[in-house]
């Protein structure tokens, strides 16, 4: 029983199987229309030549029905197309042929030798416009076989033809033509609606496809700077440049732990998310590239993209913004917020980091020292380095240097940065 419903499956889809193409798809459902309306062609040939009063044999058509049912069952059981297509197409070219040779000749037979023409015209459909051309070649090979024939044999053949008066010969000559040229613009027609629904859902297909594709855009972008992305997309390598001159920030809450006593995770998470995204957007309006978030502290930097900006003015300037922004804040659990910042200016490595879970990260001195200089100070204060500090310091107003010992780097020069000159704000504004 389940057997008899898997081939009644298999009828209904056209033997469609889920791992076939499109045009496959279309290729065995066209050929089962085309199949069930030739089975069904010799019923209405035979019915209309008895209305007619022509007195022909059901042998021939008969045995082309139970021949192309045959087939079929074969093809529902193996689930081979390929040959289920070539018994098709061969029983269109050669019974019709067959028949009129039964019958007698061209004018006997009505010209039933036009259905031969389905067989070039389906391959074109079911095969491809060159795999057709052998198919064509027998067709016309047949019809100069049958007129040679018909004029070797013409004495003998009309003695011997199914006699057809002339009325019906001349209305089954326009019943085949008809049939025949309706079958082959039905075919042409649902071939066409067929590959216009394949068309539509390729289409759709492509713009979820395209939708996905900018959302995985859109996240590696959150994940790499433009050009990364491109060169990681592009090639399976390691990604690692150098930069003899990139301003890096980084950016600390002060006393987070303590003011995030007594609040929930969800509420920790609430907050930093806050924060962090006003930071992102300060970034991106100064043109700076957010490197990445370790706990409750902040990464950016600015050189990395080519841009001939002052990326050094825009992260203390960011700087500056990152303070503003933390001072409209208000008091969390009982205390503001506040942040620690330092700014380092010099040569740094770039690249990204592992094959799953990757990351962005700098190396280098620079980023060490503006690590380091980012607790060398009061809550709220923003100290740079000598190099950072010789390049804003006809914009921005800085306090008198100081000396602190980094580990590593000895006795190091520290500036902290005020705030932009007046005459800069003017300039700015």
């Amino acid at each position: 029983m389940s057997t008899l419903q898997d081939l009644i499956n298999r009828l209904r889809t056209a033997g469609v199987e889920p791992g076939d193409s499109e045009e496959v798809r279309i290729q065995k459902s066209l050929l089962m229309f085309a199949m069930g309306l030739t089975t069904m062609a010799p019923v209405v040939w035979l019915v209309v030549y008895s209305a007619l009063g022509a007195k022909v044999s059901a042998t021939v058509p008969f045995t082309y029905q139970l021949i192309s049912l045959a087939t079929l069952v074969l093809y529902l059981v193996t689930r081979n197309f390929a040959l289920f297509r070539l018994l098709q197409l061969t029983l269109y070219l050669f019974f019709p042929f067959f028949l009129q040779w039964t019958m007698g000749n061209f004018m006997t037979s009505s010209g039933v030798v036009l259905w031969g023409l389905l067989a070039p015209v389906g391959a074109i459909l079911v095969y491809s416009a060159r795999d057709s051309i052998p198919w064509f070649v027998a067709y016309i090979a047949l019809i100069a076989l049958s007129a040679f024939f018909d004029h070797q044999l013409a004495g003998s053949v009309v003695a011997s033809a199914v006699q057809i008066p002339t009325e019906a010969s001349v209305v089954i000559f326009a019943l085949n033509f008809a049939a025949m040229s309706s079958l082959i613009y039905f075919m042409l027609r649902y071939a066409s609606l067929e590959r216009e629904k394949s068309n539509a859902r390729l289409e759709d297909a492509h713009q979820k496809l395209k939708i996905e594709q900018e959302r995985s855009e859109r996240l590696l972008l959150n994940i790499l700077p433009g050009a990364i992305a491109e060169r990681l997309k592009e090639q399976e390598g390691t990604i690692a440049d150098g930069f003899a001159d990139v301003t890096v920030m980084f950016a600390d809450i002060v006393n987070f732990t303590s003011i995030a006593e007594g609040m929930s995770p969800n509420q920790i998470f609430t907050m930093l998310n806050k924060v962090f995204s006003s930071f992102d957007a300060l970034a991106d309006k100064h043109g700076l590239e957010k490197i990445k978030t370790i706990g409750d502290a902040y990464m950016v930097a600015g050189g990395l993209d080519g841009d001939e900006r002052d990326y050094s003015e825009a992260i203390a300037q960011m700087a500056l913004d990152m303070n503003e922004a933390l001072a409209t804040e208000g008091p969390i659990n009982g205390q503001l917020l506040q942040l620690r910042a330092g700014i380092g200016t010099g040569p740094v490595v770039a690249g990204v980091v592992g094959k799953k879970k990757f990351i962005y990260d700098l190396w280098g001195d620079t980023v060490n020292i503006a690590s380091r200089i980012t607790g060398e100070g009061a809550p709220g204060n923003i100290h740079v380095d000598a190099t950072t500090y010789r390049r804003l310091r006809n914009k921005f107003d800085f306090d008198q240097p100081r000396t602190v010992h980094l580990k590593g780097k000895g006795d190091t020069p520290v500036y902290r940065l005020i705030g932009r000159k007046i005459d800069s704000k003017q300039a700015v504004a």
